[in-house]
């Protein structure tokens, strides 16, 4: 079964070949059979004549996608049957030995190369049969360029002088954000492994025991629920961790080359700043109404709420009364924008929580006057309830020119950001601002060390490991939800693509830390023991970060579905159909764990209580 060739090195004339692939289709023209052979590295045509018995025998057996071995001698192409659209298409295979070395069965959906993406075929179908899924051209093609990424990461940070570790997967369970998935433990009953959501506890004791510079590609899992840039249950990440790194430019300084190197030679864009802004989180929230603001445009918001404070217009004038905000984005070129439109924006931010969308459209067709308020060419169900003077003011604040449109949100000033962010990144579909050769990276700087629950409970924003700026003193004397964290974010065009910190090393200012969201000293030696006992000697200061792979390659490759950069990934209800995981277990094995179900009635299962 000897291979004597790639596809992909079959060019000379003259020369006597075996090729091992797939047939990519077969075609019988007048006695000749043609046969479109594939393997990793491309198609080429194998011609099998009659005279060949033996081998034209089994051709006329073979259908698409069977295994088959051919061995025959290069020839070139007559001038009217070359195919310049494939890279063998000037030479062809004339076939004297022939052999099926696998068949197929009827195909659930087409994988032949050459013949579209087949975005008709249903994504379950498709991962359902994802070993045939994954034949298809741009599925390997995707598979081997993540290898290609993969490598160029492992080799800069070898490069940099980090040394690649691998840590626990079966480790304790622990608060960092997501849900746990538990592992039961058959030897010690009753007890439970916990999946690691990330190697946190783990690097922060690679750099207590003198390790000056970790990383690995760390398998992480969170039992949380899909969306289209988050795999369910497991991903993979880029883990780094630096000792002795006092703020988070060391960090920043680190890795930035990297993230540059991979924009630009790996992935062939432009960044669209270099060095990356550095936006505190507070800016960016009021600024773009999100902390992964996409940079490649600016409409940036406005703050209209001292400008309008005594207001005749209700809805602006009592949000102001209320304690809330009022402002504004204007969108360049949104004038175009027709009625329907605009209808369907309004519906959007109604589903965010507006009451509605208030917009003055800025047309061209008239002459710009220096009264802008008095020019024929503003028009907005709005205008009457508005003064001069504050359209006015708005027109400048806002910097309208004509062929633009403004957009107003007038409420609480979370809900205001909110909303007009999502506007926001509408606007730049809808407009056509999201250039898919730039990338405009930055880091997101200062995040808030807590948050209030929907319960009204304080608990960490991020990660509980982060150093509170100000430290313990900070700690004791600052109303909670004003400290900020020493905690950053990578963002790009939308995405966040990594999470990091300058760690808490302190044990004092630790349990403080977790005292705040109520969780005693007792229950952080429970949970963290091992790393409370490794800072009571000599921890060294440390900090780093962790860049989703994933979804890292996903932007690189203008890949909006994350599940097609993932070999075998769960589909959007976190299952593998593929597998038939998750599934049910057999009755011994949950004795052997001690484990009895209790199931939902709702849906149907009656509820088990031993087993």
């Amino acid at each position: 079964m000897q291979r004597t060739h790639s596809i992909e090195t079959t060019q000379k004339v003259g020369q006597e070949v075996s090729l091992l692939g797939w047939v990519n289709s077969r075609r019988d023209h007048g006695g000749v059979i043609f046969i479109d052979l594939r393997d990793h590295t491309g198609l080429i045509q194998l011609a099998i004549h009659p005279e060949a018995a033996e081998a034209f025998k089994v051709a006329e057996k073979v259908r698409d996608e069977f295994v088959v071995k051919a061995t025959g001698k290069v020839v070139e192409r007559t001038q009217e049957t070359k195919n310049p659209n494939l890279d063998t298409g000037s030479v062809e295979i004339l076939i004297f030995n022939f052999e099926i070395l696998n068949s197929s069965k009827p195909l659930p959906f087409p994988v032949a190369h050459g013949h579209g993406e087949q975005q008709t075929v249903n994504e379950d179908s498709r991962l359902t049969y994802r070993f045939l899924d994954l034949r298809r051209e741009k599925m390997q093609k995707m598979i081997r360029l993540k290898d290609e990424f993969i490598t160029h990461v492992r080799t800069y940070m070898h490069g940099r002088g980090f040394t690649e570790v691998t840590t626990p997967i079966l480790t304790s369970s622990s608060p960092e954000g997501a849900r746990d998935y538990l592992v039961p433990s058959r030897i010690h009953p009753g007890k439970f492994f916990a999946l690691p959501q990330a190697p946190q506890q783990f690097k922060q004791l690679l750099m207590v025991g003198g390790l000056p510079k970790y990383f690995q590609i760390a398998p992480c899992f969170r039992d949380e629920d899909p969306r289209a840039d988050r795999h369910p249950g497991e991903f993979y990440q880029l883990d780094m961790e630096v000792a002795f790194a006092q703020n988070g430019e060391t960090i920043w300084n680190e890795m930035e080359p990297l993230v540059i190197k991979l924009t630009e030679e790996f992935a062939g864009k432009k960044c669209l700043n270099k060095p990356f802004p550095r936006i505190p989180y507070r800016e960016a929230i009021e600024l773009y109404g999100s902390d992964k603001p996409d940079l490649r445009f600016n409409m940036q918001m406005v703050d209209l709420t001292e400008d309008l404070k005594n207001t005749a217009f209700s809805v602006f004038g009592n949000a102001i009364k209320n304690g809330g905000a009022v402002k504004a984005i204007c969108a360049e070129g949104g004038a175009r924008l027709s009625r329907s439109q605009i209808d369907e924006l309004t519906e959007m931010v109604k589903k965010e929580g507006a009451g509605g969308l208030a917009y003055i459209v800025y047309d061209t067709d008239s002459e710009t006057t220096n009264s802008l308020a008095n020019a024929k060419n503003l028009r907005s169900p709005i205008l009457k309830f508005l003064s001069p003077e504050e359209i006015q003011s708005i027109i400048n604040k806002t910097k309208a020119a004509p062929g633009d449109i403004i957009f107003f949100g007038a409420d609480s000033r979370d809900l205001v950001n909110k909303v007009l962010g999502k506007l926001r990144n509408t606007m730049g579909d809808v407009l056509g601002l999201k250039d898919p050769s730039i990338i405009a990276w930055a880091w997101i700087t200062d995040f808030p060390m807590y948050e209030l629950t929907k319960e009204g409970t304080i608990d960490f924003s991020h990660n509980p490991f982060s150093m509170p700026k100000g430290g313990l003193e900070a700690l004791n004397t600052q109303d909670p939800l004003t400290i900020s964290a020493d905690q950053y974010d990578i963002v790009a065009n939308g995405y966040e693509l990594c999470s990091g910190a300058i760690r808490n090393y302190h044990p004092e200012t630790m349990y403080k830390a977790f005292e705040i969201v109520g969780i005693n000293k007792e229950t952080v030696d429970e949970k963290f023991g091992g790393m409370i006992r490794a800072f009571e000697y000599g921890a060294p200061p440390h900090g780093g970060c962790a860049f989703g792979i994933d979804r890292w390659f996903m932007l690189l490759m203008d890949e909006p579905n994350i599940r097609e950069v993932i070999a075998f990934p769960k589909n959007g209800s976190a299952e593998d159909l593929m597998m038939s995981a998750p599934g049910t277990v057999e009755e011994k094995q949950l004795k052997e764990l001690h484990i009895r179900l209790d199931l939902p009635k709702e849906k149907g299962i009656s509820k088990l209580n031993n087993i």
